[in-house]
C-alpha cells in the first residue's frame, strides 16, 4: 500500500507560518491597544479625582494660586488625555487591520485543509478500489489453482 503525500504539503506550511506570523502580530496589537486605552482610563480617572478633590477645596476655601495651580495642572492632564485618546484610536484600527488580516489568513489556510481532506478521501478510494482489484485477482488465482487440482 502506498504511503499518502499531499501535493501541496509546502505551501499549507508558508500558509500555515504565515497565519501563525499574523496571530503574533495580532496579539501584539491587542497588547498594545489594551496598554493605551489603560493609560487613557488612568488618565481619565486622574483627571476625576482632580476635579473632585479640587471641589472639595473650592467648597472649603483656597488660594487663587492654589486654584491657578490646580487648572494649569488639569489643562495638563485634558492636553495628555487628547493625546492618549488618539494613540487609542491608532491602536484600535491597527488591531482592527490585524485581526482582519488573521481572519483572511486563516481562511486562506482553511481552504488548503478542506482541499487536503478532499484529497485524502480521493486517496483513500482509489487504495480500496486497488485493493479490491488485487483481491479480485488474487481469488482468480485461487480458483483457478483449485480447478487445476
Amino acid at each position: 500500500m502506498q504511503a499518502y503525500k499531499y501535493r501541496f504539503d509546502q505551501v499549507m506550511n508558508v500558509k500555515q507560518q504565515e497565519k501563525n506570523q499574523t496571530e503574533i502580530a495580532y496579539k501584539e496589537a491587542t497588547k498594545s491597544f489594551e496598554d493605551v486605552a489603560t493609560k487613557l482610563y488612568n488618565l481619565l480617572k486622574k483627571k476625576e479625582d482632580l476635579i473632585d478633590f479640587q471641589e472639595k477645596k473650592l467648597a472649603k476655601g483656597s488660594t487663587i494660586d492654589e486654584i491657578h495651580h490646580y487648572s494649569t495642572f488639569l489643562g495638563s492632564i485634558e492636553k495628555t488625555i487628547n493625546e492618549t485618546q488618539q494613540k487609542v484610536i491608532h491602536a484600535r484600527s491597527k488591531m482592527d487591520w490585524h485581526k482582519d488580516k488573521l481572519l483572511e489568513k486563516s481562511l486562506e489556510y482553511r481552504k488548503y485543509e478542506k482541499m487536503k481532506e478532499k484529497d485524502f478521501r480521493e486517496f483513500q478510494k482509489e487504495q480500496d478500489r486497488l485493493e479490491m482489484i488485487r483481491l479480485d485477482e488474487l481469488s482468480s488465482i485461487a480458483f483457478y489453482n483449485k480447478e487445476i487440482r
